[in-house]
This record gives structure tokens, C-alpha cells and sequence, in this order.
């Protein structure tokens, strides 16, 4: 959750599943239609409390600077990737998949390829991420293929300048951007605001529903493959029901995909409601230092250098109670999931 305190590490959860919506129940159409890109998973990290250490981090820089709204996702220890293709015929280009930022652009490592779809805007593109990361060059309109069922016509491409990367690094060429269009404000010259993605899917009717879900195995499966589906979610993925929760309007956090939301461990309240952000690239679920105090009160357990998490006792482990997640609905995570 996100507060001008400081930041600790609540729990590693085995997050399998996440479906992300700009309302609590996002426009749709009486058809509906879903279509699925697959994706690439790397946790880019030495060990836990190296990912630990660089979930907090990059939290932190988040409240730091209200000013740029976009986290680069280049220092984020899940890296989610896809290829995407754009021009007709399509050149593939791989892409780094991020919900906090907004923000469409190639040719970090892999040149643009111009086709008889490429339109130069004539606009300057300019996004600067908060960890201090740039990337700047030309504003093209152009074909843009997910699959052979998500195709859009006429997207915004940043093309980036030579040697501007915005840090990227291991053969991506740039960023497909999942986060609110309210992102893109004062990133191009010529424009208020650049339309993303997902916009120009549900205005092009290419999708019914302005929803985007997205899976990847869990780590002990061994599997380093995930799903994005875009108008929808993957049923087959999920047990239950799906329910919707009212994005906030807390300061900073409204800009991104975030909820409002409190935290009881038992009957024990350790945070009050507060805002929060919904990020595929922690690994972590960060939390007020106060409300992580009195988990680690409450629990028993004792700092780990070797992790920087929390370690316990065999016998405090079977005396766990459970940890409920409260925003419009109550949500369970039964004892032995959050330790």
C-alpha cells in the first residue's frame, strides 16, 4: 500500500492470476470477445532479498516524485515480455510488458522498420520514468499486430533515438504500456494525451470489454511462460467468481491501476484503508512500516538477514491465524499462504 511512511515487505503471495479494469464494472458490448497474447516470464534477481530490496525501492521511488507518474520497468525483478508486430507486413519487435506506465515505444535495441502503414505524426515523444530513465524520439501512427485477433490500426509508436533505451537492456526493444491513458499526458509534443493500447482495442471494437487479465505460472511449477488476455480474463485459469472493485482517488495512486484497501491479521487491524497500487512487477505486497510492525508483533517473527523477510518457529508457523484484505469485498488469505 502506498503512504509517506516508509515501506516493508508484508509477504512473498503465489500470485497466479490478475485482472485489471479502469472501473469497477468496465464498459462492455452485448458480444463478447477475448483474445490472448502469450508472454515471457524472468524473475531478474540473485535471490530473495535481492528482490526484496528492489520491490521497496522501486515503491519507494513512486512516492518520492510526484511529478513523472511513470516507473520504469527496466529495474523491476518480474520481467514480463511479449513480441508484438508493427508496419504491414508486420517487423516483431520485443516488447517488456508494463501496467505503470502508458506509453507504447520501440527501437530500444531493434531499429523501426517503416512500411505503407508508418505515418510520422510529426510529434516529439518524451517519457521520463521516476527512476531517472529517458527515452525520447519521433511519434509514428502504425499497424500494430498482437495476434492474428489483435490487430489495431493507426497506434501511437514512440520510436525511439539512438541511444535512448530508458535503461533497457537483454534484447528488449521497448515497452507495450497497460496503464491508464492519463499517463501519457505531456508525453508528446503535439498531443494532450496519446491513446494506449487497450483504448484503440475497444474503440476499434477488436475487443468487447475494456478489461485486460493477466497469468503466469507460479515459480514452483518451473514454468517460465504467462498469459495476457485482453477483454476478459481466462476462465480456465481461475476457481470462483470474479469480482470488480472502484479504482481510488487517492493522491499519486490514482494515476495507476490502484484500489483502496485495509488489512487484518486475524481480528488484529494493521492497516487502516488506504490507497494502493496493483503492480505486476512486484513480487512483494509493501506495506506501511507501522502496519508491517504490528504483523511482525502480532506473528511473532523475527528479521532474516539472509531474505529480509520474516522467519518463525515451527510452532508459531501452526499458530498462524489468517490474513483478510478488505476493499469492497473481504478476502481471505488463509494462514499458511502469507508466510
Amino acid at each position: 500500500m502506498l503512504s509517506s511512511r516508509s515501506l516493508s515487505s508484508l509477504l512473498l503471495p503465489a500470485l497466479a492470476f490478475l485482472s485489471l479494469s479502469a472501473r469497477a464494472s468496465p464498459h462492455s458490448r452485448t458480444i463478447q470477445t477475448t483474445a490472448a497474447l502469450k508472454l515471457s516470464v524472468k524473475i531478474n534477481s540473485s535471490g530473495i532479498k535481492d528482490t526484496v530490496a528492489a520491490d521497496r525501492a522501486r515503491v519507494q521511488a513512486l512516492i518520492k516524485n510526484g511529478g513523472n507518474p511513470s516507473i520504469s520497468a527496466a529495474n523491476a525483478q518480474l520481467h514480463y515480455t511479449t513480441e508484438i508486430g508493427v508496419g504491414t507486413p508486420p517487423t516483431y519487435y520485443k516488447l517488456l510488458v508494463d501496467t505503470r506506465s502508458s506509453n507504447t515505444w520501440i527501437g530500444a535495441n531493434q531499429s523501426y522498420v517503416k512500411t505503407t502503414t508508418s505515418k510520422d505524426t510529426g510529434s516529439q515523444f518524451s517519457v521520463t520514468y521516476r527512476d531517472s530513465n529517458t527515452v525520447v524520439g519521433e511519434e509514428y501512427l502504425d499497424t500494430v499486430t498482437l495476434n492474428s485477433d489483435l490487430v489495431i490500426g493507426n497506434q501511437s509508436i514512440g520510436v525511439a533515438s539512438a541511444g535512448s533505451n530508458a535503461g533497457l537492456t537483454e534484447g528488449i526493444d521497448g515497452i507495450l504500456g497497460l496503464g491508464p491513458v492519463d499517463l501519457t499526458l505531456g508525453t508528446s509534443s503535439n498531443a494532450f494525451e496519446i491513446p494506449t493500447v487497450m483504448d484503440n482495442l475497444y474503440q476499434q471494437k477488436t475487443i468487447s470489454s475494456e478489461v485486460f487479465g493477466v497469468f503466469f505460472s507460479p515459480a514452483s511449477a518451473g514454468d517460465t511462460t504467462g498469459e495476457l488476455t485482453f477483454g476478459g480474463y481466462d476462465a480456465s485459469k481461475i476457481t470462483g467468481n470474479i469480482n470488480y472493485v472502484s479504482t481510488t482517488s487517492g493522491f499519486i495512486a490514482n494515476r495507476y491501476w490502484s484500489i483502496d484497501q485495509s488489512i487484518s491479521y486475524g481480528n488484529t487491524s494493521i492497516l487502516s484503508q488506504t490507497s494502493g497500487i496493483v503492480d505486476t512487477s512486484l513480487t512483494a505486497i509493501m506495506v506501511a512500516t507501522d502496519a508491517f510492525n504490528k504483523y511482525k508483533a502480532a506473528t511473532g517473527g523475527i528479521h532474516d538477514d539472509a531474505t529480509g523477510l520474516l522467519q518463525i518457529s515451527s510452532d508459531q508457523y501452526d499458530k498462524l491465524s489468517s490474513l483478510y484484505c478488505v476493499s469492497s469485498q473481504r478476502y481471505k488469505h488463509h494462514s499458511k499462504e502469507h508466510f
